[in-house]
């Protein structure tokens, strides 16, 4: 897999060093969204636009079980 070069940080992150945040970046051929944490960076979830955007409806309308 190849590692994107567009990360773009959560617009909840801080600026500088030793922010914890999340980071997006996409492929365009097929669509595909690579998510990491700024911490572990070598670390990546990959998915693409639909079960992305299924995600974060529930988590917007607050379906799922809450996390402890």
């Amino acid at each position: 897999m190849t590692t994107p070069d567009n990360w773009q940080k959560s617009s909840f992150s801080g600026f500088g060093d030793g922010n914890d945040c999340l980071e997006l970046a996409t492929t365009p051929t097929p669509t595909t969204i690579h998510l990491r944490e700024s911490e572990e960076p070598t670390t990546q979830l990959t998915t693409t636009p639909t079960p992305l955007s299924h995600l974060l409806h529930h988590i917007k309308i607050g379906l799922g079980t809450p996390l402890a």
